[in-house]
């Protein structure tokens, strides 16, 4: 090698090592997928996805009948009642959408996921 090329990769070498990263991005992002449980709206209800904890934040979709969600963190909000009985926790499914849980089935009337911060 010539000097002119000292501290300068290759594209091979490049190609390798951006490899490494992508490999070591996909099994980071697989654990943390694995670490989410999805949970069943309750069945016969289109759900209200909405911008935070309450009725009062703006809707931002509609869940169809018979969807399954992610529950990523979770938080109190305005209390509401449901199929799966009164609750004031509300579920974080995406980046700055909640439902309220009490049309989710968890399977307990508490925290499932850790509080949103």
């Amino acid at each position: 090698m010539s000097t002119d090329h000292i501290g300068e990769r290759t594209a091979d070498e490049a190609n390798e090592t951006n490899g490494a990263d992508r490999t070591e991005l996909k099994i980071t992002t697989a654990a943390a997928a694995a670490a989410v449980r999805y949970y069943s709206v309750a069945p016969g209800y289109r759900l209200n996805v909405r911008s935070g904890p309450g009725t009062n934040y703006t809707i931002v979709r509609v869940l169809s009948e018979g969807a399954k969600v992610p529950i990523y963190c979770q938080r109190p909000g305005e209390s509401i009642a449901g199929p799966y009985g009164t609750s004031n926790i509300w579920d974080n499914i995406d980046n700055g959408q909640y439902v309220s849980d009490a049309y989710v089935l968890t399977g307990s009337d508490g925290y499932v996921a850790p509080r949103c911060s």
